[in-house]
C-alpha cells in the first residue's frame, strides 16, 4: 500500500498548485501538516528565480537569475539560475526536521514541493528526505521533476519505492486529481 504521493510532470504543469489545494483539503480535515513549497518569483512578468515557502509563512531565496554565488561558497547553477543554498537549507531543514521529531501517535503529513535539482545541492536535505521517508508515522506529499537528461540518484530512489505513489500531473487530469491524492494520504493513516 502505498504511504507517500509524489506529483510528476513537466514545469508549469500546476504541481505546486495542486499541492497548496491538498495542503487545504489535509489541514481541513484535522490532519496535521508542515512543509515548504517553492514559488515562482517574477518581475516585470519575466521569471527571475524561486522563492522558498514554509507553511508557518517563513520565506526566502531558493535560486535567482544570474545572481553571484555568496562569497567562499561554491556555486550551485541550474541552467540560468544561482541557487542560494545557505537560504534554501536555512528555510527548509528546519520545517523537515520538526516534523520529523514531532511525530507522537498520530500521523502527519511533510509537504516537499520540490525534490528537484536545485535543492539536491544539499546532501543535509538529501538525508532529511530520506529520514521523512523512513520515519513511522510522516506521509510525504511532494513533487519530483520528469525524468529528463541525466537521473537524480533520490529522485529515482523515490520513483522506486512501494511504498510511494507517483501521479503524473497534465493540464488534463489536472483539475481532477485532487481527490485521488487525498484518498491515497487518507489510507495512509490507517
Amino acid at each position: 500500500m502505498s504511504r507517500h504521493v509524489f506529483l510528476t510532470g513537466p514545469p508549469g504543469v500546476g504541481k505546486t498548485t495542486l499541492i497548496q489545494k491538498a495542503i487545504e483539503v489535509l489541514q481541513s480535515s484535522g490532519l496535521p501538516v508542515d512543509g515548504f513549497y517553492t514559488q515562482e518569483v517574477r518581475q516585470e512578468g519575466k521569471r527571475i528565480g524561486f522563492d522558498v515557502v514554509t507553511l508557518s509563512g517563513a520565506q526566502g531565496p531558493l535560486s535567482r537569475v544570474g545572481s553571484q554565488p555568496l562569497p567562499g561558497k561554491p556555486e550551485c547553477r541550474v541552467g540560468q539560475y544561482v541557487v542560494n543554498l545557505d537560504s534554501f537549507e536555512q528555510l527548509a531543514l528546519p520545517v523537515l526536521r520538526n516534523a520529523g521529531s514531532s511525530c507522537g501517535p498520530k500521523h502527519r503529513v511533510c509537504i516537499i514541493d520540490e525534490i528537484g535539482k536545485m535543492e539536491l545541492f544539499s546532501q543535509p536535505f538529501i538525508q532529511a528526505v530520506r529520514q521523512m521517508l523512513s520515519t513511522p508515522g510522516i506521509i510525504v506529499v511532494g513533487t519530483i521533476p520528469v525524468p529528463k537528461g541525466k537521473p537524480l540518484a533520490l529522485v529515482e530512489e523515490i520513483r522506486k519505492r512501494r511504498d510511494v505513489k507517483v501521479f503524473n500531473v497534465t493540464r488534463d487530469n489536472r483539475n481532477s486529481l485532487l481527490p485521488d491524492i487525498v484518498a491515497v494520504v487518507q489510507s495512509s493513516r490507517t
